[in-house]
Order: C-alpha cells, then sequence, then structure tokens
C-alpha cells in the first residue's frame, strides 16, 4: 500500500491531456470534467492515471465503487458470470441469480417488499414515480429543495439542487411541488437549527390547508441524506415526523438512498437510522460496485401493476446482478463495519482540522459520508463556492480525489473498504490542502 500518493508529472500529464484534447473535440459538450483526470487502473482505495500519477481516492466514482478497484471478490464473481451469460432481458426471462439478489434485499427490509431492477438512480426514480402514481391514481409528487434524483424528464422535474440542470427542458412533469430542506447549518423559513424540522413540517401541513389538496399527493420524495445537495443531514426527529404525516394523509414515502444506501452511512440505509421504513427505496450506485444497476423496493400491496405496465432491457443484467450478490456478501462480512470505524476515526480528524481552519465552517455527515462545507466566515455562515473550488483542486494536484457537491461542500465518499492508515494520508493531505488555500 502507498504510504502517500505519488504524484511525477505536472498535472495533467502528456498523455492525459492528449486523450483529454480528443475528448474535449469528440465527445457530448454537455460532460463535467471538475479537473484532469485520467486513470488507467485501480486497486483498493487507489487510482493510477495514464501518466504513471497515484491518487488516494475520497469519492469512488460519486459513492458508487463500494468495494474499492478490481476488488477480487468481484471480480471473480463477473468473470464467471460472463462466462456463462451476461443478458437474457429480464423483463422477459427470469434468472436465479436475480431472484436471490431480489430475496436479499428484500429481507434486508425485513420482509414484505417487491423489487423492480433496472440500471441507474435515475431510472429507479422513474419507476418510483409512475408507481406511486400507478398505485394511489393521485398526481402530486412532493419534492425538496437541493435534492438530486437524476436527469431523465421525470425525476429531473423533482431534482432541485442546481438550476443548470433544468434549464432548457421544460416543459418538464407537472403537480411536482418543492419543499425546503430542513438544513440545520443553513434553516430555511427563519426557523432555527433546533426547530428547523418541525418548522418545514409546518409549512407542509400549511401546504395541503391552502394550495396543495393532500389526498392528491402521491408521494414525497426524500433523499435521507441530501447527495448532490451538499451531504446535508436533517435533524433528529424530522424523518419521523414527515413517515407520520405521510401515513395520515394516505401519502407514499420514497426514499431516495441511490447515494446514502448500501451501507455508505455505516448501516445498509440510512433510513435504518432514522427507525423509520418507506414505502419505496430505491438503490443504485454502490449495489454492484462500479456495475450498472438500480433496484426499486416497495411494499407488497403497492405491486398493483399489471404486466408490461413497466419495463426495462437491461435491468436484472446478470453480470451486473453478480456484482451485486458478491458486494451483499462483502458487507456482510465486514465492510460494513469498517465503514463505521473508519467513519469515526475520520471524522474527529477533520473536526481538529475544523478548529484549525475558520472558513472550514461546517463538517457533516454519517458513516464515509461526510461534508466539507466551505464559507467567507463563520458568523454569517456565507457559502464560499470560489474556495471549496479550490480546495477541490488543489487536492487533486497533491493526488487527494474529492468532488464538490452543493453550494460549496467538498463531499467525500470513499470505497467503504478504506482503512485507517489511509485516512490519516487523507487527513494529512486535507491539511496541507487547507493551508495552502488558506482556508
Amino acid at each position: 500500500m502507498l504510504t502517500r500518493p505519488l504524484i511525477q508529472t505536472a498535472l495533467p500529464g502528456p498523455k492525459a491531456k492528449a486523450i483529454l484534447e480528443r475528448d474535449r473535440r469528440q465527445m457530448s459538450t454537455s460532460y463535467v470534467r471538475p479537473y484532469a483526470l485520467v486513470p488507467e487502473r485501480g486497486e483498493g482505495c487507489w487510482l493510477y492515471d495514464v501518466d504513471g500519477n497515484s491518487f488516494l481516492d475520497l469519492m469512488a466514482g460519486i459513492a458508487v465503487n463500494t468495494t474499492g478497484y478490481a476488488h477480487p471478490r468481484v471480480v471473480k464473481a463477473v468473470t464467471e458470470q460472463a462466462q456463462k451469460f451476461a443478458h437474457v432481458c429480464f423483463s422477459d426471462f427470469t434468472h436465479d441469480s436475480a431472484v436471490t439478489l431480489a430475496e436479499r434485499l428484500a429481507a434486508k427490509l425485513g420482509g414484505g417488499y417487491r423489487v423492480f431492477f433496472g440500471n441507474s438512480g435515475t431510472e429507479g426514480i422513474e419507476a418510483a414515480i409512475k408507481l406511486a402514481r400507478y398505485h394511489t391514481r393521485r398526481p402530486y409528487l412532493i419534492s425538496f429543495a437541493g435534492s438530486f434524483h437524476g436527469r431523465t424528464l421525470g425525476s429531473l422535474s423533482l431534482t432541485a439542487s442546481n438550476a443548470k440542470y433544468r434549464r432548457g427542458f421544460g416543459p418538464l412533469l407537472p403537480h411536482v411541488v418543492h419543499l425546503p430542506y430542513p438544513h440545520p447549518y443553513r434553516p430555511p423559513l427563519g426557523a432555527s437549527p433546533e426547530n428547523v424540522g418541525q418548522a418545514v413540517l409546518d409549512y407542509l401541513e400549511h401546504l395541503f390547508r391552502t394550495s396543495l389538496p393532500a389526498d392528491e399527493v402521491a408521494a414525497v420524495f426524500l433523499e435521507p441524506i441530501q447527495g448532490e445537495g451538499g451531504y446535508v443531514v436533517p435533524p433528529k426527529g424530522f424523518v419521523q415526523g414527515l413517515r407520520e404525516l405521510t401515513q395520515r394523509h394516505g401519502i407514499l414515502l420514497v426514499a431516495d438512498e441511490v447515494q446514502s444506501g448500501v451501507g455508505r452511512t455505516g448501516t445498509f440505509l440510512a433510513m435504518e437510522q432514522e427507525g423509520v421504513q418507506a414505502d419505496i427505496v430505491v438503490l443504485a450506485k454502490g449495489l454492484a460496485s462500479g456495475y450498472p444497476i438500480s433496484a426499486v423496493l416497495f411494499r407488497e400491496e403497492l405491486s398493483t401493476w399489471t404486466p408490461a405496465a413497466h419495463g426495462t432491457t437491461f435491468g436484472g443484467n446478470a453480470v451486473s446482478v453478480a456484482a451485486a450478490l458478491a458486494t451483499l456478501d462483502l458487507l456482510e462480512e465486514g465492510v460494513m463495519d469498517n465503514a463505521r470505524r473508519v467513519s469515526e476515526h475520520l471524522m474527529r480528524g477533520l473536526l481538529e482540522l475544523q478548529k484549525k481552519h475558520p472558513r472550514l465552517g461546517d463538517v457533516r455527515g454519517r458513516g464515509l459520508m461526510i461534508g466539507l462545507d466551505f464559507v467567507k466566515d463563520r458568523e454569517t455562515r456565507n457559502e464560499d463556492p470560489a474556495l471549496r473550488d479550490q480546495v477541490q483542486q488543489k487536492a487533486f494536484e497533491k493526488g487527494l480525489l474529492v468532488l464538490s457537491a452543493g453550494p460549496s461542500t467538498v463531499r467525500l465518499a470513499p470505497p467503504l473498504i478504506l482503512t485507517l492508515e489511509e485516512a490519516d494520508i487523507a487527513l494529512d493531505v486535507l491539511g496541507e490542502v487547507l493551508r495552502a488555500v488558506g482556508a
């Protein structure tokens, strides 16, 4: 294992620079390139670029590579399945491993759930939208400011983390209402950090009385920890209060666990830490350690749609299912326990850095889903996106991969196999970065 990232060339190196230029000429202009990384291979929590530079990865392909790069158990499972068959179209023909995966996922929620497999988080959200409307026969959907649920048109209608995702694509789905998210560090609605959760619930009840008929709302879509919005953890009691409110009005609760699920927060679902079960749960990203799959789990009684009401060509792909089963095995054999242990160590170190650097305004998160919020000053808590971007770039130049989220947050979402020693390397590099940018 490397003791430090090793940067041997000015970044980008000559090979990376040439590939990036070809990328610029050929690829869609919709792609984002936050920094000049061109990986060649990975091992564990480390990435190596085409010029031989090594990077400690604290983003894991945006919380996707649960078991790191090229985990031998995942590679073995994928290779063995690929030698049998990769695809038979699960919408038409079932196979044993996909049913086994569905059974294991439903068991993790305590049973009583059916499963629909897709390919990505946004596809999972689309399925959840269709199911909620189909089952309830109600038109309205509720989401939250700061939320990210995907970029296909239905999920985009729920997304509200950045106007650039929506600009130019209207009209989107009708009957979508956005609520303020109960952000404890920057409370909306004139609330205090202590009462912001109740303030948002009261505001929703106000809408039900004045402009939004509760009996026409199909579902509330909730990220139990906001991802793209800035790794925001809601205040204690909010999710329970929302669950009680939705049940009172016959509204479905959809937990978007695309980024927070599959052990990232130290429990299989982030909702477990709230003591709440959702009617529908959407998983993707880390479910198969880098292979494309999503799973929509929904309570048995919601399965009222008929054959062909929804489908997919590639969902339930056998190779991705094999990777998911291997990932679940590893989570259960200690990887999720490791995430909890390393998270506690990493958080302690980050809080020490916060004491030394006054423009690191907030350190928040659960498990290995941690946000560092940068501010102009701690008194006003005004966001400082320019400083955040400097931190991201300087970390890259020192061989540490992090990624922005929200207006002014750096997200840390490493593979769940990150070791204590690697966490210490990350803390050392972050300390150097914060000193270099004058945080």
